[in-house]
């Protein structure tokens, strides 16, 4: 006899004695347990009766689709489709659920029922006007957005190996830059910039809101937890973070679980090979040329200090499942990386939890997310000095060798090269440097849904960041033995910790009635942000082997004079903030948004602590007019208007008020007191530096949705911008203060389109496109009360030949401008001639800093970026193009090793003889005078990221589909540039296309492979 408790009537149990629960309780489980024991002794002899379907898969025109992967829901059970798209499938019961799949079209599931065949046809996977967009505090249809928002998937993120997920992000939004000029380092992360720079001396980076908590951790997010993107470039949707939004606003949203149990397995393998990289002369040349004496050896600096690869590895594990009610999603990853220097490298591993329920009666929904990570990493070699160890190795005389002859077991003391030489082999090799850091990320909400159409939400999170830096310098090292027996060996500890605590309550009113729609929000935010830090040092140790670990050992600080040996500091702020918005519809076709914050900041002066920020925006979805309804070809056609406030409160805690450092020590009585004093002015007007955002735009959709896309046009005016200025003394105790005085003008047109090329029952060929310009004008350094000087002269070159600046910002001129000698050529004697004022050609000793003009600009004008996507049945084929256009680069590693005119004993490139016009500056002299001879054109385009794939469906029990990929990164430049890649000089800030230091990392080309496997 066998059981089934289906087939129970339902038992009460609410009205039952608690005996009674017992016995239910006892009842149940003998039954469940009787009935698996006689299913167990039956199962040799039961036959399970199976349903057979068939049917035909076919697109919108009807063609038939080969390849599609049917499956019985929650199974292992699948078929795939033939040539003609016909399947043949056996399901378990009429109660069975088909779910048909294929890439490059939408998910269709379908219940069996009484049908012995079920024919369908798939729709386009096309962006979806209900398609929700994650906004700052909620979500909206794609339809409803009236503001400038660009929504991208995980399945549009590029794949790359790298230190930070947002690189996948790269020229994939028009507007938003991403540089990082040492690719090959995989410590490195990326400098970010939205619609240009905003500021002279606040932060320039964007708000960054992971999974709906302002001020989230991009450094620890595994790109595969990544579900989508979401960039708030206007300022009416940045608008709702206040003093946080002036930069733009990046929405990040992890993965959640579903109901549907799955889990995946994704690696990769990645080679970084240097690329774009520049020569110095061999040794034979050196001599040859002669620059320097022969000190015996035969050294290839750049290979003793280069990896000829660099491998990465990276792993994550992803399980989710659930019910109805209650889901998970767990990932956990493992990344080790190295350098191609050979001391930089990375290990870290990560987790990321989520955990979401919801009862039944849907009252309430409880939601908690965990994400921790430990990184080890070893830094490469970049001194605080004005190079690091690639430059070295570029100009150093090839003939030192690189062990002392006289022994072996010491480095050779490195004495020709620019200024401070230094063997960066030994450098690379015996010192330690780097970091051990935690992150510990976490958020919990819980969502009351006190009506149908009203619910509130509280949020918590915390955000913990600790780094333990640790640097060591053995006795053995030449700096140490130079020194003397008083400084064998050095040491330092450094841990620093930041803290942000978080508070958000929100509430959400939706009201539908007849052609009208409402949707209200409010909500209070409160942010707590705290920093601190501890560091020591010493030197003169017994031994070498505590390394970093016991810093107390040392000798040299018993000596009195070591007051710098221990520091710490603490500083903390606070974030207060009120707001609301209004989001109303009429008809489904008209669309405005209101909103408005008010912020208080302890950062601000006594009289500005508080400020608000309004925003409204609008839009008219004219495809329901029936003018354009009767044109087939248009599907969307949607404009838009946007007006928003935002700020920027990113700079140094109390700058505001009387803060008072050390000044020195006093000896009295034979005592050395510590004396302090006033290190700055107070400021009690301190305020948010303030944007005025107005943006225009156009949405569409055209030819059955094959082609959409947008375009925007926009104005920010930044005003109040924080910098530094001149102040009498008295009354003044400080010649500077901290004011808000400047502003400055950006303005843009961006253009973003994706589009399907060619689309049949076998072959896809998909493109996207973003472009983006960019205007941009300083407007003044001065206000009412503090009167600026009309220019800022920037970007010092360092000695050897100090000569001076070569940029300047000025009042009504584009920033990144370059204000240096305007050249004249050369002359027979190998002298660099220039322009003086009056317009005569002189030689460059004979000019001076009055001769100096405008010759440049290192702002890029244009950017663009083309993807190609190729899909044939199983294989995928993608093509990736990037470029920016319309500005110059300083060659800086030229200026100092470019020409022959270098100090005797200091190694050049091979461009100083290889008859190029850097060839011709033979004169000494050449150093000391900057000009725009050394100014290059920076245009570039790259073939930036090529990728094939094939992804295999398999009918296994346990794995639904594995994809092999293999992506190449970086694989060619074109560029008329010849200081290597140029990006490695970055365009983002206030100084675009210039560095201030004779510094160079290789730039790498990346070969990428792994494997994506679902369970």
């Amino acid at each position: 006899m066998k059981v089934n408790l289906l087939n129970h009537k339902p038992i009460r149990f609410e009205a039952m004695p608690k005996f009674k629960w017992i016995m239910a309780a006892l009842l149940i489980a003998g039954n469940v347990g009787y009935s698996m024991s006689s299913s167990a002794k039956g199962q040799s002899t039961e036959v399970r009766a199976t349903v057979p379907v068939t049917g035909t898969v076919t697109d919108a025109k009807g063609l038939p689709i080969p390849g599609v992967v049917v499956t019985e829901k929650e199974t292992s059970n699948r078929v795939i489709t033939d040539a003609n798209g016909r399947y043949k499938i056996e399901v378990s019961s009429r109660a069975a659920v088909l779910v048909f799949s294929y890439v490059g079209f939408n998910n269709q599931e379908v219940k069996v029922g009484n049908n012995s065949s079920v024919n369908i046809t798939l729709s386009d996977d096309v962006r979806s006007l209900n398609e929700v967009v994650v906004i700052g505090y909620g979500t909206l249809r794609e339809k409803e957005i009236s503001s400038t928002i660009t929504h991208i998937g995980s399945k549009d993120l590029l794949t790359v190996g790298g230190n930070n997920a947002l690189m996948s992000l790269q020229g994939k939004v028009a507007g938003l830059s991403i540089v990082n000029t040492a690719t090959g380092d995989p410590n490195s992360s990326p400098s970010i910039q939205l619609r240009g720079v905003s500021s002279r001396n606040a932060g320039l980076g964007p708000l960054y809101v992971v999974d709906g908590i302002p001020g989230g951790n991009v450094d620890n997010i595994n790109q595969n937890d990544i579900a989508s993107i979401d960039v708030l470039k206007g300022g009416a949707a940045s608008a709702i973070y206040g003093t946080r939004g002036s930069n733009g606003v990046i929405l990040i949203t992890t993965k959640k679980g579903t109901s549907e149990a799955q889990m995946n397995y994704n690696n990769y393998f990645s080679l970084d090979f240097p690329t774009n990289r520049l020569e110095a002369l061999s040794a034979d040349e050196f001599l040859a040329n002669k620059k320097g004496i022969d000190k015996g050896a035969r050294t290839n600096w750049m290979e003793e200090i280069t990896r000829k690869y660099a491998y990465s590895q990276r792993h994550t594990v992803s399980a989710s499942g659930g019910g109805a009610r209650t889901n998970y999603y767990i990932s956990g990853d493992y990344r080790n990386g190295e350098g191609v220097d050979f001391r930089s490298s990375r290990i870290e591993y990560g987790a990321r939890i989520n955990i979401t329920h919801t009862p039944e009666n849907n009252l309430y929904t409880i939601a908690l997310n965990v994400s921790p990570r430990y990184l080890k990493s070893n830094n490469s070699d970049s001194p605080t000095g004005s190079d690091n160890g690639f430059a070295q190795a570029l100009s150093l005389n090839p003939t030192q060798p690189v062990f002392d002859p006289t022994n072996p077991n010491l480095y050779f003391r490195v004495t020709e090269g620019l200024t401070n030489p230094y063997n960066p082999v030994e450098q690379a090799r015996i010192v330690q440097q780097g970091t051990d850091g935690k992150y510990l990320d976490w958020n919990g909400s819980f969502k009351l849904n006190i009506l149908k159409n009203w619910n509130t939400q509280v949020m918590v999170n915390q955000s913990n960041r600790s780094f333990f830096d640790f640097y060591f310098r053995p006795a053995t090292h030449t700096t140490s033995i130079q020194a003397g027996p008083t400084i064998m060996g050095a040491a330092n500890r450094r841990y620093n910790v930041n803290d942000t605590k978080n508070f958000e309550w929100t509430s959400n009113y939706s009201l539908d009635y007849k052609h009208h729609s409402l949707k209200l929000l409010g909500g209070y935010s409160y942010a707590y942000f705290n920093y601190q830090d501890l560091s020591g040092s010493n030197s003169n140790f017994p031994t070498d082997v505590y390394t970093y670990n016991n810093l107390g050992s040392g000798l040299y600080n018993v000596n009195i004079n070591a007051q710098n040996a221990v520091g710490s500091s603490q500083n903390d702020s606070r974030l207060i903030a009120f707001f609301g918005r209004l989001n109303y519809s009429f008809n489904d076709e008209v669309f405005v948004s209101a909103s408005l914050r008010r912020e208080g900041s302890s950062k601000f002066g006594a009289g500005h602590k508080w400020g608000n920020f309004p925003a409204v925006s609008a839009a008219w979805d004219l495809s329901q007019r029936p003018f354009i309804k009767s044109l087939n070809w248009i599907n969307n056609l949607k404009i838009r208007a946007d007006y928003g406030v935002t700020g920027n409160q990113d700079f140094d805690n109390y700058r505001s008020l009387d803060t008072y450092t050390g000044a020195g020590r006093y000896l009295f009585n034979g005592i050395l007191y510590q004396v302090y004093g006033p290190s700055q002015n107070m400021n009690n007007d301190l305020r948010w530096e303030k944007a005025l955002n107005y943006n225009i735009g156009l949405d569409f959709s055209l030819f059955s949705n094959r082609l959409s896309g947008s375009i925007n046009y926009y104005i920010r005016k930044n005003q109040d911008l924080l910098g530094s200025y001149d102040v009498p003394i008295p009354p003044n105790v400080q010649p500077t203060i901290y004011a808000n005085v400047g502003s400055m003008n950006n303005s843009g047109i961006e253009f973003q389109l994706t589009g399907t090329a060619v689309k049949t029952n076998s072959f896809n060929y998909e493109i996207s496109l973003a472009a983006a310009t960019l205007q941009n004008k300083f407007i003044s350094f001065s206000n009412d009360i503090f009167k600026g000087q009309p220019y800022i002269d920037a970007v010092g070159l360092p000695s050897p030949g100090s000569p001076g600046t070569i940029q300047r910002l000025q009042e009504g001129k584009r920033i990144g401008n370059f204000y240096m000698l305007k050249s004249a050529g050369y002359d027979s004697f190998g002298r660099l001639l220039v322009y003086n004022r009056a317009g005569e050609i002189i030689p460059a000793t004979a000019s001076t800093t009055a001769d100096k003009q405008f010759v440049g600009n290192g702002l890029p004008k244009f950017t663009l970026s083309l993807g190609n996507t190729f899909r044939y049945k199983n294989f995928d084929v993608s093509v990736y193009l990037r470029g920016a256009f319309g500005y110059s680069i300083f060659n800086t590693i030229a200026f100092y090793i470019g020409t022959p005119a270098a100090a005797a004993g200091t190694n050049v490139l091979k461009s100083a003889y290889d008859g190029g016009k850097y060839s011709k500056l033979t004169q000494n002299s050449t150093s000391a005078y900057a000009s725009d001879y050394f100014l290059e054109n920076g245009n570039f385009v790259k073939i930036d990221n090529v990728g094939i794939g094939y992804t295999h469906n398999v009918k296994i029990k346990y794995l639904k589909s594995v994809r092999f990929f293999l992506t190449g990164r970086n694989l060619y430049t074109f560029t008329k540039y010849t200081g290597g890649d140029p990006e490695s000089t970055s365009v983002n800030g206030l100084y675009p296309g210039s560095n201030g230091r004779i510094n160079y990392y290789p730039s790498t080309l990346q070969v990428l492979g792994g494997l994506q496997a679902s369970f």
